[in-house]
């Protein structure tokens, strides 16, 4: 696979009858972490952020996730980070939190199709079944570090690193010829 490490390019990796991987768009992400009564920075980010880890809610385009007990990643389209940065500068003398813009350093692999879950378990250890649709987790593929999102029974996002999007990319792709071998 030929990419960029800096900025991989949106559009299909692999595909077959089994499954289809894709590098999504480029969106605004953001690391939240705070601790205490988080309301105020929820109405700052436009939405509630979710209680318990693994939750996740969204907001028309927004969405926030809950990966520890004062971490969030929050999803945002592209060109909305200044105003969430500004927005939630202006709850920082009553609630001290960090939010850090981490938009360049991660991309977002789309894996979707009937065998998309089957497809995750060649580099994930982690029983894919336990991730109800909704939910996302923080989680290990391949010896990477990634945040597995289930969006429904056979679609999943997965958030690596720019990075690792060869080595992961390279190996997804392998699976999906793989698993399309079987189907024949």
């Amino acid at each position: 696979m030929n990419m960029r490490v800096s900025s991989p390019i949106s559009g299909t990796l692999a595909e077959s009858k089994a499954a289809r991987v894709s590098i999504l768009p480029v969106q605004a992400r953001l690391s939240l972490r705070a601790r205490g009564d988080v309301a105020s920075l929820g109405a700052a980010l436009g939405l509630t952020l979710p209680e318990r880890i693994g939750a996740r809610v969204s907001a028309g385009e927004r969405q926030a996730l809950r990966l520890g007990p004062d971490e969030w990643t929050i999803l945002a389209p592209a060109g909305e980070v200044g105003e969430l940065v500004a927005a939630c500068a202006g709850v920082y003398a009553s609630h001290p939190h960090s939010l850090v813009d981490i938009s360049g350093r991660e991309v977002t692999l789309l894996i979707e199709g009937p065998r998309a879950a089957e497809l995750l378990t060649l580099g994930c250890a982690r029983d894919i079944d336990t991730i109800a649709v909704g939910e996302a987790r923080r989680t290990i593929f391949d010896g990477v570090t990634v945040v597995l999102w289930r969006d429904a029974e056979d679609r999943f996002r997965m958030d690596i690193w720019n990075s690792f999007v060869p080595h992961l990319g390279h190996l997804l792709e392998t699976g999906c010829r793989e698993l399309a071998a079987e189907i024949a």
